[in-house]
């Protein structure tokens, strides 16, 4: 530690000493905590040679994601965060995932992804576990655009293949994965591109395995804030991917939303979606008398 100044040492003898807590303190908490003002916790980082706090921060979440396992987050933000820091740091390192993603961004691949997706016959999404989510959003929004979209149900593995039983050359079939990846998905990516389809992955990184079958890759940061998987800058990616495609498709959009509106005013209830059989009996009660009653003015 020679070189740093009196603050500085402190500051790195509590790091080594706690680097879990560290890794959710701002600059201010943490020259708080040492005892140190906050200019010289927000200098230190300077020292190390990180271009400024965030880095740093960013660094130690790096350490804390390879240290520890997800259940002993649970520990390390109940023992050293308050409501309004858990909420301060999970949101600031959204924030954090959505700029790194920016700044990674590859616009060939986006665009290649684009052009697949609309000009594709049929469309296959598929993602499990926390990636459902995504991929139902992903899927009730293509929707308003093309005919032919399937969000392939992956709780089981032979129901998965029965859904993608007919995609072949001409198809797209998308992959969506994070950490802890999902055998089942690459599976499908596989089986699509046997097929002659064309396969997108959107995962996290250039050593994802979902990249294994894919002609076309896209990718979003996605870390655990604590045992929850943040798919924040992955919904943001897909997001994008929509507009984009609702923009190059604006009058089918248009036209496809004029015929929603159209049946929901055609086919409007009142909003109890049970059928009554009780008084669908009554009414045929009723004809029976009515008819009953017909035939004794014949007489």
């Amino acid at each position: 530690m020679s070189g740093l100044s009196k603050g500085h040492k402190r500051i790195a003898e509590y790091i080594l000493a706690n680097y879990e807590k560290c890794a959710f303190l701002t600059a201010a908490k943490l020259g708080e905590v040492v005892g140190v003002s906050e200019s010289t916790a927000v200098r230190f980082p300077a020292a190390l040679g990180f271009s400024g706090y965030p880095e740093f921060q960013k660094a130690l979440e790096d350490i804390l994601q390879e240290k520890i396992h997800s259940f002993d987050r649970i520990d390390v933000l109940n023992s050293h965060m308050t409501t309004n820091m858990v909420v301060n740091n999970v949101m600031s390192m959204d924030a954090r995932k959505i700029e790194h993603t920016l700044k990674s961004f590859d616009t060939a691949s986006f665009d290649m992804a684009v052009e697949d997706i609309m000009a594709a016959e049929s469309v296959y999404i598929i993602g499990a576990r926390s990636c459902e989510p995504l991929a139902e959003f992903f899927g009730y929004y293509l929707r308003l655009v093309k005919k032919n979209v399937q969000v392939v149900k992956t709780g089981n593995t032979n129901e998965l293949f029965e859904q993608m039983m007919y995609i072949g050359e001409g198809d797209v079939a998308i992959g969506i994965s994070f950490p802890r990846y999902s055998m089942r998905t690459l599976k499908a990516m596989e089986f699509a591109n046997n097929r002659k389809a064309r396969v997108i992955a959107i995962t996290d990184s250039v050593h994802s395995p979902m990249n294994m079958y894919s002609s076309c890759n896209l990718f979003a940061r996605s870390d655990m804030a604590s045992i929850v998987d943040s798919l924040v800058a992955p919904m943001s990616l897909i997001n994008a991917l929509i507009v984009s495609i609702c923009l190059k498709n604006s009058e089918q959009v248009v036209e496809n939303i004029e015929k929603i509106n159209t049946f929901v005013d055609n086919f409007e209830y009142s909003g109890n979606d049970e059928i009554n059989m009780l008084d669908e009996n009554v009414v045929n009660e009723l004809r029976k008398c009515m008819d009953n009653a017909a035939i004794d003015d014949e007489k």
